[in-house]
């Protein structure tokens, strides 16, 4: 039926509940349940997802699959939705952007996965929270970064401010992306989709090279 799960997912994760020990603290791994993953993940690459949406839709559904378990739920309809959404909001004190995802993922699960119609109940609109947003000074930030002893937390907190980048900007940035003779550093699939350059200010490279040659990064400028 269309909005249930299908009776081979339901099988397979009848099968990780019941591999489920008394006590919670120890779960052993289904691989039954990471095959479900596994599929979900591989079709978010291929449809050329981010790396980033790809983690936070991995974890949105493995928090979906583990509270049906913990539940025993047989059939994922209308009403187990709206039970699962309110968990998510009550219990996990989720913000507007993790309901998104949660919402965006389990939809995602169903279309792409079980090619089945998502249950109504996903079809819900969150509304934004609107609050003005918390600017600090120039003194404000100089002092923050002042304060701050850490060098690899020095270094984010300088190249946030003075490069305007936004979290998920800062943490896809390559070693390859900073450009040391221009200027610049290229901004990889930023908001819209689309690459963009920002100029740097000379006086974050003498920081930038300190940080290269205490954490010696790989591949991402900033790991772990």
């Amino acid at each position: 039926m269309a909005g249930h799960l299908s009776i081979n997912v339901l099988r397979l994760l009848s099968i990780y509940v019941n591999l489920l020990f008394v006590y919670y603290e120890y779960i052993p791994i289904s691989m039954e349940k990471q095959d479900i993953l596994k599929k979900f993940s591989n079709q978010l690459i291929i449809e050329n997802y981010s790396k980033q949406t790809i983690r936070s839709y991995l974890s949105a559904l493995n928090l979906f699959l583990d509270w049906l378990i913990t539940n025993k739920v047989e059939k994922v309809t209308d009403d187990v939705i709206v039970n699962y959404l309110l968990f998510c909001k009550e219990t996990k004190n989720y913000s507007f952007s993790s309901m998104k995802q949660a919402i965006g993922a389990i939809r995602y699960f169903f279309l792409k996965v079980l090619k089945e119609k998502p249950p109504e109940s996903l079809n819900i609109n969150i509304r934004k929270p609107s609050y003005l947003p918390v600017v600090l000074s120039q003194k404000e930030v100089g002092k923050l970064i002042s304060l701050t002893d850490n060098l690899k937390h020095k270094t984010i907190l300088l190249l946030i401010y003075s490069a305007g980048l936004r979290l998920g900007e800062l943490l896809n940035l390559k070693i390859s992306d900073i450009d040391s003779e221009s200027k610049k550093i290229h901004i990889r699939q930023s908001k819209g989709k689309k690459d963009r350059y920002v100029m740097l200010s000379e006086n974050i490279f003498p920081l930038l090279r300190k940080y290269y040659k205490e954490y010696r990064p790989k591949d991402y400028l900033f790991e772990g």
